[in-house]
């Protein structure tokens, strides 16, 4: 059993050993609001925007982008569970912004092992094969910021599976002082009708 294994299932034993009444919680988010972000272990969302267990919807990703597959789990977040409303909160600093299509498909083309990032941008360390698979792969890399979180707060408003009626705040939370930065522009595309 690996070191990080152990870690993972002595805290959750600890969870268990306090959960208390957290089963009874209800399937809908409590305060009727989804959040799209990204995985960054830098970003804690609970912590950020004040939610308990049970609050809201939060779907993660790379880069917290609009993909085919965060649509769906926000048409269902709304559809079936309730919310409201919709926060597109990306970060700065954000790995996403490091690298091209271009580049990550030429790394795993070459290796299928982790690259090392250097002041020249990622390379290569590991050994081959890799894979050519990623060529067909939209990896959402973020060459532009608040450009992105526009980008993703209009291909979420214009989807047809997505009411006029969903309010859709766009934000960018900086990992140097833990405040939400709104994107008006995303926020004023996002706005409910």
């Amino acid at each position: 059993m690996s070191k990080i294994l152990k870690e993972i299932l002595s805290s959750n034993q600890q969870y268990v050993n306090t959960f208390g009444d957290k089963g009874g919680l209800a399937l809908p988010p409590a305060r009727g609001f989804a959040i799209l972000t990204c995985m960054d272990a830098r970003l804690d969302p609970a912590k950020y925007a004040g939610l308990a267990e049970g609050d809201a919807h939060v779907i993660r990703n790379a880069g917290g982008r609009a993909s085919d597959d965060a649509i769906r789990s926000l048409v269902i977040s709304y559809k079936l569970l309730g919310t409201k409303e919709f926060f597109v909160i990306h970060h700065t600093d954000c790995g996403m912004e490091f690298f091209t299509n271009d580049v990550i498909r030429g790394l795993l083309a070459s290796s299928l092992e982790t690259a090392a990032l250097t002041a020249e941008g990622f390379r290569d360390v590991g050994k081959g094969p890799g894979s050519r698979a990623a060529q067909f792969v939209e990896f959402l890399t973020i060459p532009d910021q608040k450009q992105a979180v526009i980008d993703d707060v209009e291909r979420i408003r214009k989807h047809p599976l997505v009411p006029a009626s969903i309010p859709i705040y766009g934000y960018v939370y900086d990992v140097k002082s833990g405040r939400l930065i709104e994107v008006e522009e995303a926020t004023k595309i996002g706005a409910a009708s």
